[in-house]
């Protein structure tokens, strides 16, 4: 299957919006399989999850969608519209029917989990006539904080408390596009859902809620490092393994690339990461020799400035990992770049949560920036927006066995190669060791 095949089956999984939870052991059957939709005006067939389907819509296939674009070295053609629990919404055409509601009784809290289900933009969110409380992100608890908006990458998750606090009427919830970049093209469309009042007339129009400009990077900041974690963490003060990682896009062969330190992520086609990991056969399928730093040091967020990197331009592309021991502790310095274009970057990290030191803009200063860092009660998280021309910093325990990789959530990102790997080596325990793959384990 290709990536976008896979990210729309994963975010299948997901429903945009859900309410209320409850600790549990649950079993789940997944049928995958053909659906014939209509949406848009348009009759499409696509690969569905329990007859559920995603955050984004394409009235063309999403195969070719993905496989014009990267044979022509550009992006992909955007979405057609964007979706509320797999439907558009009434701004969309003949989609008036195909609008999500949600019923509400005045005095009442909601506890809503707000998902970005979306492959390559991150999303702004906002309730006419309500303010949201953030109490968890990335299923992480936090201090409760009170917006008028969320901003959410690729995969982000917030839990928030909505109090039906409002006149007794129909309301809009609404999101669209966050562009960091500066680029022409970009969806600017705008999906809605509804929230009825119990007693409202459902024939009333809805009341729209203000939503920032496309390009409000101030706004986006603002949300994203003003959450901080619900208690105090023991934060480890004592780091094992130091990174600076340069983070953005290049060229391969004259084509759009990505990467990390200069080197485009190659995922391997013979076996996969892990199971060469486990039998000890890395030859052949990967080095364990991804760089620390980059390779030059320069102006990194300067638009001019970084004419001057020169070959940084140019990437390699390798199939490379860096290898840690087991209970290490690892603090990687996130730097977007602006070597061709510049923009947001939601890092996504599998295995662990981080925590989430400090964020910023321009370059990272080693010996001023780190007076920011907060190590009482940072929020944890497993996505990271780096901001655009700026910096994030993230530290975490390696106390994972295995192959773990760290990529950009823009599902655009990913095949062009903004990826790498961490090897986790066992640990001394049992429980810290890599257990055996299952015996009916299929076969590459």
């Amino acid at each position: 299957m290709t990536s976008y095949q896979n990210m729309l089956i994963a975010f299948a999984l997901c429903i945009l919006m859900s309410f209320g939870a409850q600790a549990a052991v649950v079993e789940h059957t997944f049928n995958v399989g053909n659906k014939t939709v209509n949406r848009l005006c348009e009759e499409r067939t696509i690969v569905a999850v329990n007859n559920k389907f995603p955050g984004e819509w394409w009235n063309a296939n999403v195969v070719d969608v993905e496989n014009e674009g990267l044979a022509s070295g550009r992006p992909p053609n955007n979405s057609d519209a964007f979706t509320i629990n797999a439907r558009p919404g009434d701004l969309y055409p003949c989609s008036k029917q195909h609008t999500y509601k949600l019923k509400v009784v005045q005095g009442e809290t909601y506890l809503l989990r707000i998902i970005n289900a979306a492959l390559n933009n991150q999303l702004f969110f906002s309730v006419a006539g309500h303010s949201l409380t953030v109490v968890a992100a990335d299923a992480g608890y936090t201090k409760p904080y009170k917006t008028d908006v969320l901003v959410l990458a690729p995969g982000h998750t917030a839990d928030v408390l909505l109090v039906a606090d409002a006149p007794p009427a129909r309301y809009y919830m609404a999101a669209r596009a966050y562009i960091s970049a500066v680029v022409p093209n970009f969806p600017r469309t705008t999906t809605t859902g509804i929230i009825e009042y119990e007693g409202a007339s459902s024939k009333s129009t809805p009341t729209f809620p203000p939503l920032p400009a496309f390009n409000d990077t101030p706004t986006a900041h603002k949300f994203y490092t003003s959450l901080t974690s619900l208690k105090p963490h023991e934060v480890p003060l004592t780091v094992d393994e130091s990174m600076f990682v340069t983070v953005g896009l290049g060229l391969y062969q004259s084509k759009l690339a990505a990467s990390m330190n200069n080197v485009s992520f190659e995922f391997p086609s013979k076996t996969s990461l892990l199971q060469a990991h486990f039998a000890g056969a890395a030859a052949g399928i990967y080095t364990a020799d991804f760089p620390d730093t980059p390779p030059k040091v320069f102006d990194y967020t300067n638009e001019t400035g970084t004419l001057n990197a020169g070959p940084l331009v140019a990437t390699e592309r390798v199939t490379t990992v860096k290898r840690v021991r087991f209970g290490a502790t690892v603090e990687m310095v996130l730097q977007n770049t602006a070597l061709v274009g510049i923009e947001n970057h939601p890092i996504h990290l599998h295995g662990f949560n981080f925590f989430v030191l400090a964020q910023g803009f321009g370059n990272y200063n080693t010996k001023e920036d780190w007076k920011k860092f907060n190590l009482i009660d940072p929020q944890v998280r497993n996505t990271i927006a780096v901001p655009t021309g700026g910096w994030a910093v993230i530290r975490f325990v390696t106390n994972n066995p295995g192959v773990w990789l760290v990529h950009c959530h823009l599902d655009v990102h990913l095949p062009w190669g903004l990826a790498m790997a961490f090897e986790v080596e066992d640990g001394p325990t049992i429980e810290s060791k890599l257990p055996p793959p299952p015996v009916d384990l299929p076969r590459c």
